[in-house]
């Protein structure tokens, strides 16, 4: 049998590679069911919320885009790229340590992801902003000298620097696991054979370690992103005016409780799709590195088997 594959790809042995063949699945009854039976419930939902006057849906549509709701928005999404940045890089440091040889290197960062992941963020959070208890002062010298400056520790760690500090030290537990397993997830033979071609050990990480391992850190560093952006909400304890503590803030003062809570839900929302789709950008261009059947079959055009008059 002769075949044709219009993106070039090579067949295999057979003639035909599995990963490129349509996959055809006839619906059964239950399934138009289902569907009958799922989008008369959606309707009925939809229909119910939006013509519940309680919801107060012009009250929704004023605050939106409230000057103090899109100021808390820009915040949300600060800690969120700050934290996931600061906790990417410190996590990347400890998952190399958490790799190494050396145990008493290993032993320190495994104190570390288990001391950051095994406690609440909510405490840790509570915890940083009042570290000034427990230091109220720290100096920054040369230890068993009089050489250092002394900085003082409330005046340093207001309430955004410590949500900050302890959104970033969670996340980089969290990072440091994700990173560690998608380097483990590169193959032993080739770490020797970047070895054998004599690369530096920044060349091997760049051009063998991090393209084989992206395919199984991106999904998981997505879901945390999404994650974040949503816990970013737990600094609302601290004052911190983010996106939930803005809406709090308006519906204290207006009573408008239930429609400020949707406003900050569908900033959420929104935000999670926009989150979403450079996460599934990323996941199809790391993709290609590995041997995953693609999303969608590719379109194949068979030739008439030899032999066989048309």
């Amino acid at each position: 049998m002769v075949q044709t594959i219009s993106n070039g790809s090579k067949p295999t042995m057979n003639g035909i590679d599995p990963a490129l063949k349509p996959r055809l699945r006839r619906r059964s009854t239950f399934e138009y069911v289902a569907w009958v039976v799922s989008i008369l419930l959606g309707a009925g939902i939809l229909f119910s919320v939006s013509t519940n006057p309680n919801f107060k849906w012009d009250v929704v549509a004023k605050y939106f885009t409230h000057e103090s709701i899109l100021r808390g928005l820009m915040l949300t999404i600060f800690l969120t790229v700050a934290s996931m940045a600061l906790g990417t890089l410190l996590g990347l440091v400890i998952a190399i340590m958490r790799s190494s040889k050396v145990k008493p290197i290993a032993a320190t960062a495994g104190v570390f992801i288990t001391l950051f992941r095994g406690t609440p963020v909510l405490v840790q959070l509570i915890f940083w902003f009042n570290i000034s208890a427990l230091y109220p002062n720290l100096t920054i010298g040369i230890p068993f000298t009089d050489i250092g400056t002394a900085i003082d520790t409330n005046a340093l760690m207001g309430p955004i620097t410590a949500a900050l500090v302890g959104l970033t030290l969670n996340e980089a537990a969290y990072m440091a696991e994700i990173i560690r397993g998608g380097f483990s997830s590169v193959g032993k033979g080739q770490i020797e054979a970047a070895d054998s071609l004599g690369m530096s050990a920044a060349t091997k990480m760049r051009k063998i370690i991090i393209p084989q391992a992206m395919p199984s850190i991106i999904p998981a560093t997505g879901n945390q992103v999404i994650g974040m952006f949503k816990e970013t909400s737990l600094v609302s304890v601290l004052g911190v005016a983010e996106l939930l503590q803005s809406a709090q803030l308006i519906y204290a003062r207006t009573y408008e409780t239930i429609p400020l809570l949707i406003v900050a839900s569908l900033w959420y929302l929104v935000m999670t799709l926009v989150l979403s789709y450079p996460q599934s950008k990323l996941e199809q261009k790391y993709s290609h590195t590995s041997a995953r059947v693609p999303r969608k079959a590719r379109k194949v055009q068979l030739t008439a088997p030899e032999g066989i008059a048309r």
